[in-house]
């Protein structure tokens, strides 16, 4: 078993409110959180709240909590080898800026431990900097620091992608 701590944030100069309408939107046709244009998007068999099952790619969780314009948190489906959590937090800040957080504490077991070292780690860090560059655009109209995929990450990006295709002609 490996334990994963894994944090991101960032401070995005707009208020609060302006962030959780973006945030609101996660899941939904309109989304404008999740980075799509890039990832597997982020789909729920209802609207997102508390209940709602799904996930993005082969990454099944539910939500379990759910307090709109400010935090939706996910639990993990420990059919996929993970127990724990994640999810979007928004803090708002004195001078009409925000925080908004991605937070995972989990616990990975068997093989999936080593994916995560070798894999999705990368992957699920970069995906998630995309999502905060979205919030970030979609709330300011802007992205003050863009983040960059890494080499590692463009390779494993087109290494999966090309698993995903010899398992879909196998198929």
């Amino acid at each position: 078993m490996m334990h994963i701590d894994n944090v991101h944030e960032r401070t995005i100069d707009a208020p609060a409110a302006a962030v959780g309408a973006v945030l609101d939107t996660l899941s939904s046709p309109d989304d404008r959180l999740w980075p799509r244009h890039a990832w597997p998007p982020m789909r729920f068999d209802a609207p997102l709240g508390v209940g709602a099952r799904g996930g993005h790619a082969f990454v099944r969780y539910r939500v379990v909590g759910y307090e709109p314009g400010r935090r939706v948190e996910f639990a993990f489906d420990p059919r996929i080898g993970v127990d724990g959590h994640h999810a979007f937090v928004i803090e708002p800040l004195d001078d009409g800026q925000c925080v908004l957080r991605h937070e995972m504490h989990a616990d990975a077991h068997g093989a999936v431990a080593l994916h995560w070292t070798l894999v999705i780690r990368a992957l699920h860090d970069a995906c998630v900097e995309d999502a905060l560059d979205c919030a970030e655009h979609a709330a300011t109209g802007e992205i003050a620091r863009p983040a960059r995929w890494s080499v590692g990450v463009r390779v494993l990006r087109r290494w999966v992608r090309g698993r995903s295709r010899e398992q879909a002609v196998a198929a």
